[in-house]
């Protein structure tokens, strides 16, 4: 029997294990087989291991002290499928993101200072950098406050995530085919990635309306849609320099509508294949994005704030996600920054 020590979080509106780099084999293989084992994949309920039966609560952090001048940790994301025998590295995770300052200081990576501890981070999965700003009131991790948000229950100690050089993080380009359009399969896109590689269209494009709940999406009712939805992201795997994505979890699909609660967009997203409860904290500065990149669907349908500075709530099954985005002189995202919450929810041992 194989043993690790682990703390598991919620981090954001995810869930998952957050290892130390050290307490885990060196080898991604073994690494792979390890957590695999640890999740319980593959399995559709994954009874035999931690993870609670969606992507969402199948996750790990991976994190270790960072040698990079300016940089307090590297955190690597890692996806363990539900169902397949699949461990990948292919995209970040914003929503785990907003665990690891905590973890780190927890662990003694990171000494706090003060009553804010801001922790450097990054992204192994990307080659971009964030700050977390986490609360360390007498020197250690406050998880308890007033912060809300949509798609996690209670209030915790706010977790302000501000993210530096995200644009083309996965595809090499914030828009990687050059184009803030693109046709395909007869569908308006922009290929997008800033910090998540996504396709952004219209809900209407594809015959949905974009107020689908989670569970109308995951119908059968909704299986035409779900397959001209796929045949577009396979299509785009290629333009978006992914290659082949058939097996892979990016990129997002992101469906915009007008708003309807006072936001900047509804948005509804597959990840790709499962519809998101809410949206990815790096997907939502994606979609943002997108609705500032002119001429495009997301922007045809969206209510954008004036200014410099843009707080553009995106809109999603479980309420909303706020990104503050600062653009400069030319309208391009120079900075964005949303606002996380996670919790320590078990500290000990598992066992494979």
């Amino acid at each position: 029997m194989k043993q690790a020590p682990v703390m598991w979080m919620r981090g954001g509106t995810s869930k998952g294990g957050y290892f130390l780099a050290s307490d885990l084999p060196a080898d991604s293989e073994e690494r792979a087989q390890f957590l695999l084992g640890v999740m319980g994949s593959p399995d559709p309920r994954q009874i035999d291991g931690m993870g609670g039966a969606d992507p969402l609560t199948s996750k790990v952090a991976v994190v270790k002290k960072s040698e990079r001048d300016g940089v307090d940790v590297d955190y690597l994301f890692l996806q363990v499928f539900v169902d397949q025998a699949i461990v990948t590295d292919a995209q970040n995770c914003g929503n785990i993101l907003a665990g690891v300052g905590p973890f780190a200081i927890e662990r003694g990576l990171v000494s706090a200072r003060g009553d804010v501890t801001d922790v450097t981070i990054y992204m192994e999965n990307t080659g971009q950098t964030a700050v977390a700003s986490v609360q360390t009131p007498g020197g250690t991790v406050n998880y308890a406050g007033d912060a809300t948000i949509d798609g996690v229950p209670g209030s915790h100690a706010p977790i302000p995530v501000e993210f530096r050089d995200t644009a083309g993080s996965s595809c090499g380009a914030l828009l990687p085919t050059g184009n803030p359009v693109d046709e395909i399969n007869g569908v308006p896109c922009t290929l997008i990635d800033n910090g998540m590689p996504c396709i952004v269209f219209k809900a209407q494009d594809v015959g949905a309306s974009g107020y689908e709940t989670r569970e109308e999406m995951e119908a059968d009712a909704f299986a035409p849609i779900r397959e001209k939805i796929e045949a577009i992201r396979l299509a785009a795997g290629e333009r978006m320099n992914l290659g082949d994505v058939t097996e892979k979890s990016v990129p997002k699909m992101t469906l915009v509508a007008p708003p309807r609660n006072g936001g900047a967009v509804t948005t509804r997203v597959f990840i790709p294949h499962r519809a998101h409860a809410s949206i990815g904290v790096l997907g939502a500065v994606t979609a943002a994005t997108a609705c500032l990149v002119e001429g495009s669907p997301a922007a045809e349908v969206a209510d954008i704030p004036e200014g410099p500075e843009k707080t553009m709530s995106i809109e999603h099954p479980s309420g909303e996600t706020t990104c503050v985005m600062k653009v400069d002189a030319n309208g391009d995202v120079t900075s964005a920054a949303l606002l996380r919450t996670a919790r320590k929810l078990m500290d000990g041992t598992v066992y494979v």
